[in-house]
C-alpha cells in the first residue's frame, strides 16, 4: 500500500500522466452525485482501552470544502476512539489505495448543523434510501451521531476549493462534488 509520504501529492510522472496527487485529489472529490461505493472508505484508529489498531469502514463526507466522518445515530467505536485518540489514518479504496494520515477535530454547533442537513439530503436519492432502511430525522441526527472534521496531514489536502463543475443544492449546504 502506498503511502502519501512516499510521493509528492503533487508530483507529474515524467511521460505527464496523471500524478499520485491527482488520483488522491480525484478520489476524494465527492460530492452529492458520488455513489456510495465513491463515499466508501476505511479508517484506522487506536482502540481507546485496548490501544489495537481497529480498522473500519465507513462514508467520508465532504461539505464546503471540508471532510467529515459521520454515522447513523447510534455509538460508535469509532468514534469513541477518535475522541481519545484524535490521531487515524485514512484509506482510500476508490481509483487509488493510498493511506492518508489525518486528525480527528471536533466540530462546532453551526458545522454540525451543516453538515448533518447535508448528509441527510442523500436519503432524497434512491441509492441511499434503500441501504438507510427508515428514513432518518434531523433532530435524531443532530443529538446523537458522531461527526468530526477529517483534517489531513498533508496541508495540499486540507481545504480544497470548489470547481466550476460541481452543481449545488440551491436550498441545502454545498456538499461538495
Amino acid at each position: 500500500m502506498m503511502k502519501a509520504a512516499d510521493r509528492s501529492p503533487n508530483s507529474r510522472q515524467p511521460d505527464g500522466r496523471a500524478s499520485f496527487g491527482d488520483a488522491v485529489i480525484r478520489a476524494l472529490a465527492i460530492g452529492p452525485d458520488s455513489s456510495p461505493a465513491e463515499r466508501t472508505i476505511e479508517i484506522t484508529t487506536i482502540g481507546r482501552r485496548s490501544g489495537i489498531p481497529r480498522r473500519v469502514e465507513v462514508w467520508l463526507h465532504r461539505v464546503d470544502g471540508r471532510w467529515y466522518l459521520t454515522g447513523m445515530p447510534v455509538p460508535r467505536s469509532w468514534y469513541a476512539n477518535l475522541r481519545a485518540n484524535p490521531r487515524f489514518v485514512v484509506h482510500l479504496k476508490q481509483g487509488v489505495r493510498v493511506d492518508l494520515p489525518a486528525t480527528a477535530e471536533p466540530v462546532d454547533e453551526q458545522t454540525r448543523r451543516l453538515v448533518i442537513t447535508a448528509v441527510l439530503e442523500l436519503q432524497n436519492r434512491p441509492d441511499v434510501a434503500a441501504r438507510v432502511g427508515r428514513r432518518q430525522t434531523f433532530d435524531e441526527w443532530f443529538a446523537r451521531s458522531p461527526l468530526v472534521e477529517v483534517v489531513f496531514d498533508d496541508e495540499q489536502l486540507r481545504i480544497r476549493p470548489l470547481n466550476e463543475n460541481q452543481e449545488m443544492n440551491s436550498h441545502a449546504p454545498k456538499l461538495d462534488q
